[in-house]
């Protein structure tokens, strides 16, 4: 019986350098929505990796930045509590930019989980020269002493994941596996329907509407005598005009929103989805304690 390992991993960096696409890789399957926006990641949200020598739980969290409303407030709780749980914590920078002080005030940030292992990721190495790769390597190596391992990658084309896993999996305490092998996110059926609707509902909307975007589930159930799954759900809104946004002309967005949804929501429940969107606004949600507490933050 060789020895297996397992642990929790978490990437952190600067919104939108590339985490939850790098989550999505690694576990190989979607478990966090991705988006060219920033800060899309709103929950600790756990993808399962089964390797032969054991199981990474990579727990994607949203992007560390300056809060300007109490959601964001709220998130930066939530990164502070993920990362004082993890064994190990991966920085990660894009080849694509140059290291910045955002960057730095991150790698620092992070003496102050004195009990996880740190490892450096440049990814996006897809997109980048070899050049600018080198750079990039040279830059994050500096920016602290303690790494365990430095590592170029692309979550992309998958380059280099496999010696990322082995190298975080060599890094992970020894003990079973957490979770059942085909296991892929303890996140519920649920949460994964409203975060694919919330990732639709952002797709190509102007810069002012994403964290202004919340979703609400009211219920998921299996029509009888049919393949038919009937999902129910709430696209939430802060202001009138974002509604109307969000509708589109004669409803044209929305049924685009729908549309999109039911694409990724129909390999989830295992058949066609009857899905039914109601586009509601909660004045300044963000900013009430007591709305967020509705919506789960």
């Amino acid at each position: 019986m060789t020895d297996t390992r397992s642990g929790f991993v978490t990437f952190v960096g600067r919104p939108n350098v590339g985490k939850s696409t790098l989550t999505n890789a690694l576990v190989g399957e979607k478990v966090a929505i991705t988006s060219e926006k920033p800060q899309t990641t709103r929950r600790a949200i756990r993808g399962i990796v089964n390797r032969p020598g054991g199981q990474l739980v990579v727990v994607d969290t949203p992007g560390i930045h300056r809060p300007r409303t109490l959601l964001g407030q709220r998130l930066n709780d939530l990164v502070e509590q993920v990362l004082g749980d993890v064994d190990v914590i991966a920085f990660c920078a894009p080849a694509t930019e140059k290291v910045g002080p955002g960057d730095r005030r991150i790698a620092e940030s992070l003496s102050g989980y004195p009990r996880a292992k740190k490892v450096a990721l440049v990814t996006k190495t897809d997109a980048a020269t070899r050049d600018q790769i080198t750079e990039r390597l040279v830059e994050v190596d500096s920016l602290r002493e303690d790494w365990a391992a430095v590592i170029p990658l692309s979550a992309d084309t998958n380059d280099q994941l496999d010696v990322l896993s082995d190298e975080l999996l060599a890094l992970m305490p020894e003990g079973p596996a957490l979770y059942a092998d085909d296991v892929v996110t303890d996140e519920t059926l649920e949460d994964r329907i409203a975060e694919i609707i919330r990732e639709a509902a952002l797709h190509g909307v102007r810069d002012e509407l994403p964290h202004s975007i919340a979703v609400t589930v009211d219920d998921v159930a299996k029509r009888e005598d049919s393949d038919l799954t009937d999902v129910y759900a709430n696209i939430v809104v802060e202001r009138d005009s974002q509604k109307a946004i969000i509708i589109g002309k004669k409803g044209s967005r929305l049924a685009d929103v729908g549309a999109r949804s039911r694409q990724g929501i129909e390999p989830l429940v295992g058949g066609r989805v009857y899905l039914s969107l109601h586009v509601r606004v909660a004045k300044e949600w963000q900013r009430d304690p007591k709305q967020l507490g509705r919506l789960g933050f």
